[in-house]
């Protein structure tokens, strides 16, 4: 299965890295089933570093390698997934064992419900109903070298402003 991985730079070697903010499933090295979704990645990098080019990484992923990895799969957003997110976003320290992680992104919409729950102003039941109702794209995210090694880097597409 092809899979993107959006960046400024061309990533030939994916490598595990450790983000400079909370993400939704904890460091490593992310990336989307969505050509689309990659270059929206690409062109906000692109933005906020004021950079002229941006590059979509293309790879083969053997999903068969699944079944060999610890792997953690959300197929929609579920109360696990969103404590899963809340975790690695909010408790210091947190991190987890899995190989992979796949499942939704939690896009800008999305945080804004996070915000609202974390909040307390809605609960976990409301938080799930109302994410359900989002079109979702989704990420793996490669945790391990383990992981990485089911990647095969087959091109890079530039994205020029």
């Amino acid at each position: 299965m092809k899979i993107f991985h959006g960046s400024l730079e061309i990533v030939e070697h994916p490598m595990i890295l450790i983000p400079n903010r909370k993400l939704d499933y904890g460091e490593g090295f992310y990336t989307t089933t969505s050509e689309k979704q990659a270059k929206e990645w690409v062109e906000r990098r692109m933005f906020e570093q004021n950079a002229n080019a941006g590059y979509i990484n293309v790879y083969e992923f053997d999903v068969k390698a699944m079944s060999e990895l610890k792997a953690l799969t959300f197929s929609k957003p579920s109360r696990e997934w969103a404590e899963f997110v809340m975790a690695n976003r909010t408790k210091r320290g947190f991190t987890h064992d899995y190989d992979i992680v796949y499942g939704p992104v939690a896009n800008d919409r999305v945080y804004l419900q996070f915000g609202l729950y974390e909040s307390g102003a809605i609960g976990i039941e409301s938080l799930i109903r109302e994410l359900k109702t989002y079109k979702l794209v989704d990420q793996y995210l490669f945790h391990t070298e383990k992981a990485l090694a089911s990647l095969k880097f087959i091109e890079s597409k530039k994205i020029m402003k």
